[in-house]
C-alpha cells in the first residue's frame, strides 16, 4: 500500500535540504504519495527555492505576521498543521533541522500518533541560547522522532548519549551536498550573467558575507559591521558581497553603515543557485549561517563562522572553518590572514568536507522503505 508522507518546512535552508529527499521519494510513486507543506516562515524565499527544484507546495500555511513572537507563530503553525492532519491520513512526517516548523511539525505528528522522521538529526551545541531558539527546538524534536537521519558520526554519538535507541539512528551524510550536485551548467551560466547585470563581476578577490542570526542582533551586529567596514577599507581591491537579510534589526544597520563603501555590494536575498555561485567563487566567506558551514567545504573555500558555538564541529576539526564569534579582533585577524594572500594559496582539498558524498537522499529513501517494509 502506498504511504502518505508529509514534508513540513518553512525556510529556504529546509527546502534546500529536503528537496533532494522529496525528489528521491517521488521516483517511487508506487511506494509514496508525497505531500509538501510549507508553513511559509520565509514565504518568498521558501517558495522561490522550491520552484528552482521544480517543486510546489501542496499546502501553504501563510503563518507569518509582522513583529509576532515565537509563541504566537508556534501557536499559529500548530493549529493550521492540525487541520492538515485532520484532512489527510498520514503515515509519516518528515522534518529537517531545527526551526519552529520542525518542532511544531514533530509535535502535531506526535499528537496524531504519526511517526516523525528527522533529517539532519543530532546536531548539538548544548547551549540553549547559542543558537537560540534552534538548540532547544532540535533537542525537543529528538524526543519524539522515530527515525533520526544523522549527517555524521558525531551527530549519531550525540543522540546515543541522550539514550536514543541505536536502531533509530542512521548516519546518512548531509542532504545539502546532494542539493549542490543538482546545479546544471545552464544554471551556473545564468548566475554569472545575473551578477554581471548587477555590476558585480566575480573574480578571485570576492568575499561573501551573510549575517542574520537572532543572537547576533544588538551589540553583536554592531561589532560585525565595524569589522566588515575595516576590512573593506583595508582591502579596497576586494569585493565584499552581502545578501542583506530582510529582518529590520539587520537590514537597517547594514544599509546605513556599509552602503556608502564602493567595494561593498549590498544585495537583496539571493535565490539558491546565485548563493551557491558566490560560494563557489569566493576567496573567503564570513557567515553565521549553519548551512553555509556545510556547503563551503565542497568548494575549498575557507569560512569564518561568526558564532561563539557551532553544532557543526566537524568542519572546525577538519580545519575548513574557524569560529570567530562576533569578536571584532578575531574577525579582523583571521580575515587578514586569508585576504593578504592570493586566492590560490588559501584553498583546501575539497575531500576534507566531512559532511557528505551527495548520496544522502538515496540512503534515506532506503531506510524509509525498510521502515515500512515496502
Amino acid at each position: 500500500m502506498t504511504k502518505n508522507i508529509l514534508f513540513v518546512f518553512g525556510t529556504r535552508p529546509e527546502v534546500i535540504k529536503l528537496a533532494p529527499v522529496i525528489l528521491e521519494l517521488k521516483k517511487y510513486p508506487e511506494k509514496y504519495n508525497v505531500i509538501i507543506c510549507n508553513t511559509e516562515q520565509q514565504k518568498e524565499l521558501s517558495n522561490q527555492t522550491l520552484s528552482y527544484f521544480g517543486l510546489k507546495a501542496d499546502v501553504n500555511l501563510d503563518v507569518m505576521k509582522e513583529n509576532q513572537g515565537l509563541a504566537e507563530v508556534q501557536a499559529r503553525i500548530l493549529n493550521k498543521l492540525q487541520d492538515v492532519f485532520s484532512r489527510n491520513k498520514l503515515d509519516a512526517t518528515v522534518v529537517q533541522g531545527d526551526t519552529i516548523s520542525v518542532l511544531t511539525g514533530a509535535l502535531v505528528s506526535f499528537y496524531n500518533k504519526v511517526p516523525v522522521f528527522h533529517v539532519e538529526a543530532g546536531l548539538r551545541s548544548y547551549d540553549l541560547f547559542e543558537p537560540f531558539p534552534e538548540e532547544a527546538m532540535r533537542q525537543m524534536a529528538s524526543r519524539i522522532t522515530e527515525l533520526h537521519f544523522a549527517p555524521t558520526e558525531v551527530n549519531k554519538k550525540a543522540l546515543l548519549n541522550e539514550n536514543i535507541p541505536l536502531a533509530k539512528v542512521h548516519v546518512v551524510g548531509n542532504t545539502v551536498i546532494d542539493a549542490l550536485f543538482c546545479l546544471s551548467n545552464e544554471v551556473i551560466s545564468s548566475a554569472k550573467q545575473f551578477f554581471e547585470e548587477k555590476n558585480v563581476p566575480i573574480d578571485d578577490n570576492l568575499v561573501l558575507i551573510t549575517v542574520h542570526r537572532r543572537e547576533n542582533h544588538g551589540e553583536r551586529i554592531d561589532r560585525i559591521i565595524d569589522a566588515i567596514k575595516y576590512l573593506a577599507q583595508k582591502y579596497s581591491d576586494h569585493k565584499f558581497v552581502i545578501p542583506v537579510h530582510p529582518n529590520p534589526n539587520v537590514k537597517n544597520k547594514i544599509n546605513e553603515r556599509l552602503g556608502m563603501l564602493e567595494n561593498i555590494h549590498l544585495l537583496t536575498p539571493l535565490d539558491y543557485p546565485m548563493l551557491v555561485y558566490l560560494m563557489k567563487n569566493a576567496k573567503l566567506i564570513l557567515t553565521d549561517s549553519g548551512g553555509i558551514q556545510e556547503e563551503a567545504p565542497s568548494f575549498g573555500c575557507p569560512t569564518l563562522v561568526m558564532r561563539y558555538e557551532t553544532e557543526r564541529t566537524e568542519g572546525v576539526k577538519a580545519g575548513v572553518s574557524i569560529l570567530v564569534g562576533a569578536d571584532y579582533d578575531r574577525i579582523i585577524e583571521e580575515s587578514c590572514a586569508i585576504l593578504s594572500k592570493p586566492k590560490s594559496k588559501t584553498r583546501f582539498d575539497v575531500k576534507k568536507n566531512p559532511y557528505g558524498d551527495g548520496h544522502s537522499a538515496q540512503k534515506i529513501e532506503g531506510l524509509v522503505s525498510k521502515f515500512f517494509k515496502i
